[in-house]
């Protein structure tokens, strides 16, 4: 990586980090995959029932094969052989999870997480039930504000989640959001998170690599 842009973007995740610590979110600087397995080692403690809301960087970053490990309960929405009503389940539960794990489509400089969600599984956790949310993002999440984070969820986050997941929307031929009212639309729920009441909640870990959309 070109060292001048790693100091710039290494200056974006400091004034973010501190953003969300006035928010009442914990916020920590990651270097890499095996520096994020360390910290949640300390975050997390062993024996804990664990869950996820849909995410690539969860994948990318090794996290869901951390959590498959004998060191939690994994409430493992993701298991083979789960039939549509089981993964719903999943889904319920996590409200009473120890820890709910996810990451975010965008981090405004100023500490707002901002997150669209299909069904609201993912959202929901996050603003209520689990003790500890862990949100996983690469720093290339980071921006500047509330209407660059609308605009990054719709030029990047819904267009590439839905080539992911195989749905014919629109997105998916023209690249941005097209706002498509068909069954298959998955921005439904459009949520920010800002000023927290329980501090240290949510735990944000920033990564100095880009990770997921």
């Amino acid at each position: 990586m070109d060292q001048n842009w790693k100091a710039i973007m290494e200056k974006r995740v400091e004034n973010t980090m501190k953003a969300l610590q006035n928010h009442n979110m914990d916020a920590y600087f990651i270097n890499d995959k095996a520096e994020l397995i360390r910290k949640l080692d300390e975050l997390v403690p062993e024996g804990s029932t664990v869950t996820v809301g849909g995410s690539m960087t969860l994948f990318e970053t090794g996290v869901i094969d951390y959590l498959r490990s004998s060191r939690f309960h994994f409430l493992d929405r993701y298991e083979k052989g789960l039939t549509p009503e089981q993964v719903v389940q999943v889904f319920k539960k996590a409200f009473t999870s120890d820890v709910f794990f996810s990451s975010s489509n965008a981090v405004t400089e100023d500490g707002y997480l901002y997150n669209v969600d299909g069904n609201g599984n993912r959202v929901a956790p996050m603003i209520y039930g689990p003790d500890s949310v862990v949100i996983i993002v690469g720093w290339n999440k980071i921006v500047k504000d509330i209407d660059a984070a609308i605009e990054r969820n719709r030029q990047i986050s819904a267009p590439a989640n839905v080539v992911r997941l195989g749905i014919p929307n629109p997105c998916a031929k023209t690249g941005h959001c097209m706002d498509c009212q068909g069954a298959t639309r998955i921005c439904c729920d459009y949520v920010l998170l800002g000023k927290q009441k329980i501090p240290g909640r949510i735990k944000v870990l920033i990564l100095g690599e880009d990770y997921g959309y």
